[in-house]
């Protein structure tokens, strides 16, 4: 009778959740199916439900603890509790009932202030202990009836996790089962991509349960749980702020009913009870690259876009559409395979190399001087569309710049040094360059000095039926303009001369008869540094090209940009 009135107490204890829980969740299934339709009915509650999962958030150092009521002795019991941002302590306990001391007999319930004098305390009887970041579960097949405590703790940082407990465990089958080779396999490796395969699980095709697979990939580490998968994500791009202050046990506390705190070192000496809050200010967490694609019921997938020469941690997890439970398989990782190495041109010292460039393509230059020397002249002669240049000493950055038109570097030198130099080409089409290195000093450089605009000017007002007036600016050094023209058509455009604008191409590719004359020409003074020549012996009404190229000392010429003029047609 005395234990009646105990599981009485009990009983009437927890339905005194009143609007929040409404009945302490059991395994009726009216009622099982009611509740999990509303699970809001269980945020922030005590009580955990029989066969339903639910999330939960810790504070650091602040435990937290869970009930629920097995009803009949030798019932099953199944707890599952997966931590999500960071390893979890937690632990099991059967707790002893309180008993009345009074015990006559009267049927009268006595006041809760009576009873809480009356009851004894108890620890209660420990089950299960665990430590870590790992899915961890305690399964029995026969239990006593009693009401059942479970504590958690996160001494790391704030952290959510997930709980589930059953008393059916046979029937519910929450997780999707792992097949007997839970192991993840990387089928086919290359630079950008990884194959992976996997062995399906049993619960899609045998148990009829709608399944699909979620792949995750990160280069941090393999995850034991989509919750760490998602906890992770959200980290990432959209940090959640910290729930606010509540009590553990809302709207009531256990310790009224002889349940209190023990101090058998679980958070002891932490200072903090189960009802204190933690109010350290969260950080947020470094941004990491980490991706979830969910492919459907397909146990192969190719994984893309990857980078070469990159270790990659891949995991799959099975998830039951119809729950949103998972399971991991067995992770595993890889490194994808190094870009295709390159021949390596290999530099003279003061000889000019022609290196020719794909569209969007990389070549690879090496420079390495036979003597000492203090400095190195890098001459680079664009002579399309720019491309990027890279300089490294003995694999130390030295520049990275755009390049158009000739440019000249000057790098200090080393004993021994040796000098890698990496050029990528223009998205726009294929690259074309001249490209000379050298240690020797001479007031002579091989590639003729450019002013800053290379545009030739056509004069309109001294336009003629037969001539054209052009200018163009000209630099302090000494060197030689020769000046070309070609009839072309009318509807020779912009385009069509881009793709003969090429810089490298010399005086020598150009018919004699198209040549107009040559000179030389300079000024001390760069604000005088301008030529003009009028071109004569032209017909009216027509369109010509003309092209300026200028000649350094070793021979190189650069060609200025082209300019288009047309004579009159009548005079």
């Amino acid at each position: 009778m005395r234990e009646c009135k105990g599981w009485s107490l009990v009983l009437l204890m927890v339905l005194g959740l009143g609007s929040l829980a409404q009945k302490l969740p059991t395994r009726d299934e009216g009622l099982f199916q009611m509740q999990i339709r509303d699970k809001s009915l269980f945020h922030d509650s005590s009580v955990i439900p029989d066969g339903a999962e639910i999330s939960g958030y810790l504070f650091r150092d602040t435990p937290k603890r869970y009930y629920f009521v097995v009803e009949e002795d030798n019932t099953p019991l199944s707890v599952t509790v997966t931590p999500c941002d960071a390893p979890l302590e937690w632990k099991l306990t059967l707790q002893e009932l309180p008993e009345e001391s009074s015990g006559e007999g009267s049927g009268e319930p006595e006041p809760l202030d009576q009873q809480k004098q009356q009851v004894t305390v108890d620890e209660g009887t420990e089950l299960f202990t665990y430590k870590g970041n790992d899915v961890e579960s305690y399964v029995a097949t026969s239990t006593p009836s009693g009401l059942y405590q479970l504590e958690l703790l996160s001494t790391e940082k704030d952290s959510n996790f997930k709980v589930y407990t059953t008393t059916t465990p046979e029937s519910d089958q929450p997780y999707p089962e792992l097949p007997y080779d839970p192991r993840v396999d990387v089928t086919a490796l290359g630079r950008t991509t990884v194959t992976l395969a996997w062995k399906p699980t049993p619960t899609g095709f045998l148990m009829g349960q709608p399944v699909q697979y979620c792949v995750v990939i990160n280069k941090e580490h393999n995850f034991k749980s989509m919750c760490a998968t998602e906890a992770k994500i959200s980290a990432d791009d959209a940090f959640m702020l910290a729930p606010k202050p509540v009590r553990d046990f809302s709207p009531f506390d256990f310790v009224h009913f002889g349940f209190v705190p023990s101090d058998n070192g679980f958070g002891k000496d932490r200072g903090l009870t189960s009802n204190k809050i933690s109010r350290a200010y969260l950080t947020k967490p470094k941004m990491s690259d980490i991706q979830k694609v969910c492919i459907g019921n397909k146990n192969i997938y190719t994984v893309s876009d990857l980078k070469p020469d990159t270790q990659y941690y891949f995991d799959v997890f099975a998830v039951n559409s119809a729950t949103n439970t998972s399971t991991a398989y067995v992770g595993t990782f890889a490194r994808t395979k190094e870009e295709a190495r390159q021949k390596t041109l290999e530099l003279k010292d003061s000889k000019v190399s022609d290196v020719f460039i794909k569209r969007k393509g990389t070549k690879f230059l090496r420079f390495a001087p036979v003597s000492s020397h203090q400095r190195v002249t890098l001459f680079v002669h664009s002579c399309l569309d720019a491309v990027q240049v890279q300089v490294r000493r003995d694999g130390k950055l030295l520049l990275s710049q755009n390049v158009e038109g000739v440019r000249q570097f000057q790098l200090r030198g080393k004993p021994k040094a040796k000098y890698q130099i990496r050029l990528r080409g223009s998205r726009k089409g294929a690259s074309t360059l001249k490209v000379l290195a050298t240690t020797r000093p001479s007031s002579k450089q091989p590639f003729p000095s450019l002013p800053e605009d290379t545009r030739i000017k056509a004069f309109d007002k001294l336009r003629t039926c037969s001539s054209v007036t052009v200018a163009w600016l000209g630099t302090q050094d000494r060197n030689k303009y020769c000046i070309y023209r070609k009839e072309v058509a009318d509807s020779y455009g912009e385009e069509q001369r881009r793709r003969e604008q090429n810089q490298c191409a010399g005086p020598e590719t150009r018919r004699k008869s198209e040549k107009v004359l040559c000179k030389y020409f300079h000024s001390p003074n760069l604000q005088k540094a301008v030529t003009t020549e009028t071109i004569t012996g032209l017909e009216p009404g027509k369109t010509y090209l003309l092209d300026v190229y200028v000649v350094g000392h070793s021979g190189h010429s650069v060609r200025y940009q082209s300019k288009l003029v047309k004579t009159r047609k009548y005079c």
